[in-house]
């Protein structure tokens, strides 16, 4: 069986198109490979975070998780700062990384940008190699990536690909990790910019649905969602955009085509569209956030992310210990 690994920082809580484009594929991906999804909090610190909040919200992206379907029996599911390989063999990685590499990645070129006047911190730079060990300490064949991540992923094949050649006299030690990008027309927008993607730091609350939104928020957010003036409802992402990112939203939401949509709402207007819509993402997200809800106040979900905890430790300390080996670190051979 081949092994998946993805993260997901715990800063804020996940979009309907963070469900739609990932977590919901996740459910999935469970039962025909072995999951590593881990909460990738020390990702979330390269920029200052509020203690208690992100505290709370490492748990509670723990337990959306579990609310959207995940399985424990099936998956491994823990936080990022509680398996120490991850930091120590992010150093290992590092120093196989050139610097150039990092100082074209774009992320941190966007986000360093966007933290300029308060300071830019030197993580910014340096957490794509972080990134790359919690890939590789699990011996990854797949990593699920939106096409954002791209950059990412390359970076961890060439890092895989120079340490193996550099230190991989007896072979392969570390394995090369291939893309799985999320499927066609998952992309979600913004409602209140459809042209750019729906993200949870988008400082315009009306333009993302929370998967933790109150059901009359999210209505109220569908209805106002920018379309356009020609009452048409069809899906034209070029020239509408806006009501083309709500059919997609709607299709995901009930699985019914885009097609099929389009007919039905055939010179109905945006308002009864849009009420319809409201209603299938109350729908969706209602259920989600009863067993999110269950999941915050049992003392089981706790237990599963140190069971998570100790199976991950395991399985990196092993790969740790064969990347040290091959870097000839320590007095003797580590197991």
């Amino acid at each position: 069986m081949q092994t998946i690994f993805s993260g997901i920082q715990p800063s804020g809580v996940p979009t309907i198109g963070n469900y739609i484009g990932a977590m919901k594929q996740f459910v999935d991906l469970q039962n025909d490979f072995d999951c590593y999804f881990c909460v990738v909090d020390e990702h979330a610190i390269t920029v200052p975070q509020k203690r208690l909040e992100l505290r709370q919200q490492i748990r509670g992206l723990a337990a959306l998780y579990l609310a959207v379907g995940l399985d424990p029996a099936k998956v491994t599911l823990f936080i990022q700062s509680e398996v120490p390989a991850h930091t120590e063999g992010a150093w290992l990685v590092q120093c196989n990384t050139y610097i150039g590499e990092l100082e074209r990645m774009t992320q941190f070129k966007d986000k360093s940008a966007k933290n300029e006047k308060q300071g830019v911190s030197a993580a910014l730079l340096t957490y794509p190699p972080l990134m790359v060990a919690d890939i590789v300490l699990y011996h990854a064949h797949l990593v699920p990536v939106g096409e954002d991540q791209r950059q990412h992923l390359e970076l961890t094949r060439d890092f895989v690909e120079r340490f193996n050649n550099r230190y991989g006299e007896n072979g392969p030690i570390l394995t090369l990790p291939e893309a799985k990008f999320v499927k066609e027309g998952a992309r979600v927008m913004s409602l209140a910019e459809p042209t750019q993607k729906m993200s949870k730091s988008d400082k315009n609350v009306k333009g993302f649905i929370s998967m933790l939104d109150e059901p009359a928020v999210i209505r109220k957010k569908i209805k106002s969602a920018v379309t356009d003036s020609s009452g048409v409802i069809e899906y034209d992402p070029e020239n509408k955009p806006g009501v083309s990112n709500l059919l997609s939203i709607y299709a995901a939401c009930t699985g019914e085509s885009i097609a099929s949509l389009v007919a039905r709402y055939e010179g109905k207007g945006y308002g009864e569209f849009k009420t319809d819509l409201g209603e299938a993402v109350v729908g969706l997200l209602e259920p989600i956030q009863e067993k999110y809800h269950a999941w915050m106040a049992s003392e089981e979900l706790d237990t599963i992310l140190d069971t998570g905890a100790e199976k991950a430790r395991a399985v990196s300390n092993k790969t740790l210990n064969q990347m040290k080996n091959a870097m000839g670190l320590g007095r003797k051979k580590r197991r």
